[in-house]
């Protein structure tokens, strides 16, 4: 008991001794701790690995793997390799097949067209051909001057607002309805500088009356379906992004 009255003379004997308890429990644990802190978070020694970063690797991956970039629509494809056939490749034989004879003027037409414009489907042309056909002998009749100016350009518009002006002019009104198409072919096909055109022959059944303003039919028959022919050229800008085709010449043949 020497020592604690040496050290606490100005305590308790009974307060040293709990003074003394505590700090040997808390240096204890604090040598725990420290032992327990070193094992987990190890020490360094100079030769770790530089901190793992995601975003950069991907950064540079991407930069090295040319199959994370994916080509734009009607771009110029990168001239690689042939790759080997496969089942999904149509040989240039039967490019046109259902469209146009292989080595007549017609597919001779499509395939200039398609050299210069990678996206050009012949196949999707006929079909919003079909769709602008009907959509055009509506407005036209209906005398819808905005629907025609998106579908036409400048000089047949001319011409079809023209005609449209006459009638009004005499106060006449068109009725006409589709009873069919009944079909729509490619019969030429051609570039002329930076321009595509492809003509297209159209065969359907529709019927179509004029009346003035009293209603008396001046034009037509309400109860008689007409066979119309009609052949038509529509032409596309290739450098242009819009992908739209307008009618450019109209003809037709009874």
């Amino acid at each position: 008991m020497l020592y604690r009255r040496t050290h606490c003379r100005c305590r308790p004997e009974s307060e040293c001794d709990v003074f003394d308890i505590y700090t040997i429990i808390f240096l204890a644990l604090a040598v725990f701790i420290f032992l327990r802190l070193r094992s987990v978070l190890g020490q360094r020694t100079g030769s770790e690995r530089p901190p793992y970063d995601r975003a950069a690797r991907n950064l540079v991956q991407g930069a090295q793997d040319n199959t994370n970039v994916v080509p734009m629509p009607g771009a110029v494809i990168d001239q690689q390799a042939p790759l080997a056939p496969t089942a999904d490749v149509v040989p240039p034989t039967d490019r046109w097949k259902g469209l146009a004879e292989p080595g007549t003027a017609l597919a001779q037409g499509l395939d200039a067209i398609a050299v210069q414009d990678s996206s050009f489907d012949a196949r999707h042309f006929l079909s919003g051909a079909r769709s602008a056909y009907e959509m055009i002998v509506l407005a036209f009749a209906n005398g819808d001057r905005r629907a025609l100016k998106d579908l036409l350009s400048s000089d047949v518009y001319d011409s079809f607002d023209s005609a449209i002006r006459d009638r009004e002019k005499h106060e006449q009104k068109t009725e006409t309805r589709f009873v069919s198409i009944d079909k729509a072919e490619l019969v030429n096909a051609e570039t002329r500088d930076r321009s595509a055109q492809l003509t297209v022959r159209f065969v359907s059944q529709m019927v179509s009356v004029t009346r003035d303003k009293a209603g008396t039919i001046v034009d037509g028959n309400p109860d008689k379906v007409t066979d119309i022919t009609d052949v038509w050229t529509f032409a596309r800008d290739i450098t242009s992004r819009d992908p739209n085709w307008k009618l450019v010449g109209t003809g037709s043949a009874h």
